[in-house]
């Protein structure tokens, strides 16, 4: 049987800041959410650290629901190397509603792609803090 997954709320309030980052075990990793990485796993923790500060960042969005939603995260490997993103998706269908990439490797700009326009295009592109604001605004 498939582990319940916790929800943004669960995961920030609960889950994270109780999270050895010293433990840097596959199956912590996968706890934490992390679906796939072509980076050593012994990374994933401090990514985890990182990818999770930046959700935090923008849990307070009226974007997305933190009570209905769950994150996880990958490590993906381009043409031009390796990036993290995140993914905020519904509960429910496990539909992904936001990829936030906070820095891609190859632009070196924070995106978000989403729903809105079927995941053609990035919703937002810029730094960080322009992320952090489009998902507060």
């Amino acid at each position: 049987m498939a582990k319940e997954k916790m929800t943004i709320r669960q995961f920030l309030a609960d889950y994270f800041p109780k999270r050895n980052f010293e433990d840097r075990s596959v199956d912590t990793a996968c706890d934490d959410g992390w679906y796939d990485w072509f980076c050593k796993d012994h990374a994933l923790a401090g990514k985890t650290k990182n990818l999770g500060s930046k959700l935090r960042g923008i849990s307070k969005s009226k974007k997305f629901d933190i009570d209905t939603t769950y994150v996880f995260f990958k490590n993906n490997c381009s043409m031009v190397g390796l990036y993290d993103d995140f993914r905020i998706c519904d509960i429910e269908t496990g539909g992904v509603i936001y990829t936030i990439i906070p820095k891609d490797v190859g632009t070196k700009k924070a995106e978000v792609w989403g729903m809105e326009n079927g995941f053609k295009e990035p919703l937002i592109s810029g730094s960080w803090k322009e992320i952090k604001n489009w998902f507060l605004s």
